[in-house]
């Protein structure tokens, strides 16, 4: 259940409150009985794990290079292309 705070219309006094989200959004005052109506407020929100910097994603030198096929004599495409001029060229 999520934690809402409050500030009270008559002495202006704020608490808190942990309240399900289908509450109504007015509570009555612990300290002087008045109308208290919810405030917003900015969530309570932790990132935890690894993911969310920069440093912590793999660098792009561990990732496969296309770099590793030019050295075996290039992509599937390429040597498939390479291939078929070769063998046009042979009949000839």
């Amino acid at each position: 259940m999520p934690l809402y705070e409050y500030e009270c219309a008559r002495c202006g006094k704020r608490f808190e409150l942990i309240q399900k989200f289908s509450a109504p959004a007015e509570a009555a005052c612990p300290a002087c009985g008045g109308r208290a109506h919810r405030l917003l407020s900015a969530p309570a929100l932790q990132f935890k794990g690894s993911g969310w910097y920069v440093n912590d994603y793999p660098s792009k030198s561990s990732a496969p290079d296309k770099k590793e096929g030019a050295a075996d004599g290039g992509s599937s495409a390429e040597t498939g292309a390479k291939k078929k001029a070769s063998v046009t060229t042979d009949k000839d």
